[in-house]
């Protein structure tokens, strides 16, 4: 079922165009969509999947740089003119997405109208989620960030259930599992969330709202304000 909302905000006649090159396909936990240094070959428009953007260095470490959900479109480069991916993109939240070829969506790019707007708005907000990325991992306590990133997971899903192992989530947040097993205890210990073996599940969002950083509300915010922008 087509749940994306920049797909969704198409006037009928710029989604009829599309519609015919649209695929909807199964994305499963730990799918790579493509490597760094890739050449995109297809764009995904996720429904309730999730996918991370994933910095990778050169010892191998790596850390999530950004997310993507139901708001939003993997494979930027590819519409912008760049065509290849600085990143590592692979699916934290399993679910369906739109896949359509690159060349397809470039051309349709191209045109103008609604679709090329709302891309280049979206996009603007990725980078403002990336740039508040990098200032949150650098400044903010591993707890608040844990609270962030499960807000963020919920919106994208649409669910209270993520399910995500400690490890995928010590990766994506680009430090120890040790440390993320003290920081899910404590959002456990308080009543805020359940924690069961590759699972979570969030019972109070107030509470974790409470405890995440400020970053997740200014992101949101501007997510908002921007892909908003096509209705004023």
């Amino acid at each position: 079922m087509l749940v994306n909302q920049l797909l969704l905000a198409l006037p009928e006649s710029e989604f009829q165009r599309l519609a015919p090159h649209l695929e909807e396909v199964s994305l499963s936990l730990g799918q790579v969509l493509y490597e760094a240094g890739e050449n995109i070959k297809h764009v995904y428009f996720p429904n309730r999947a999730m996918v991370s953007l994933i910095a990778v260095l050169e010892d191998g470490s790596t850390t999530e740089v950004g997310m993507v959900g139901s708001n939003g479109v993997v494979g930027y480069p590819a519409f912008l003119g760049g065509d290849l991916t600085t990143t590592r993109t692979i699916v934290q939240v399993a679910g369906t997405a739109m896949k359509i070829d690159a060349k397809i969506l470039k051309r349709e790019f191209y045109r103008g109208g609604v679709l090329q707007r709302q891309l280049l708005l979206y996009t603007q907000a990725l980078l403002t989620q990336i740039s508040q990325t990098a200032a949150c991992n650098r400044h903010h306590s591993l707890e608040a960030r844990l609270a962030r990133w499960l807000l963020t997971a919920q919106d994208h899903t649409a669910s209270d259930t993520i399910q995500i192992t400690q490890e995928f989530i010590a990766e994506l947040l680009g430090t120890r599992r040790s440390g993320v097993t003290v920081a899910a205890g404590l959002l456990q210990q308080a009543g805020i969330i359940r924690y069961s073996r590759g699972r979570i599940t969030i019972l109070n969002r107030l509470a974790l709202e409470a405890t995440a950083c400020e970053c997740y509300g200014f992101i949101r915010k501007e997510f908002d304000r921007l892909l908003n922008e096509e209705q004023k």
